[in-house]
C-alpha cells in the first residue's frame, strides 16, 4: 500500500471518528451535508475519495476544520520518522 492510500484510509477512519463524537449517524450527517447517505457510507469506509466541495461540506455539517481530518499526532509523526529512518538504513 502507498503513503496516499494510507491516507485515504486515515481521512475515512478520522471521518467516522468525528461524526460518532458528534453522536449522529449517517444519514443525519448526510442530511446536514446534503449529501446522499449512500456517498458519507462509501467514503467512511473507503470505497469512495470525496472531492474538496464534498470534504468542505461534511466539515461544515461537522462543525469541524478540515485540518482534523488530516491531522498528524505525535504518535503519527514518530511513526512516520521511524519508517523514513528504516528506509534510509535500508539504502545506505
Amino acid at each position: 500500500m502507498n503513503m496516499v492510500e494510507d491516507l485515504e484510509k486515515e481521512f475515512a477512519r478520522r471521518l467516522r471518528e468525528e461524526r460518532e463524537k458528534a453522536k449522529i449517524s449517517q444519514l443525519d450527517l448526510a442530511l446536514k451535508a446534503e449529501l446522499s447517505q449512500n456517498l458519507v457510507n462509501f467514503i467512511e469506509t473507503g470505497k469512495r475519495i470525496p472531492n474538496l466541495h464534498t470534504i468542505l461540506k461534511l466539515c461544515t455539517a461537522l462543525n469541524i476544520s478540515p485540518s482534523i481530518l488530516f491531522k498528524d499526532t505525535e504518535e503519527e509523526k514518530e511513526n512516520a520518522k521511524q519508517k523514513i529512518l528504516e528506509l534510509v538504513q535500508r539504502y545506505l
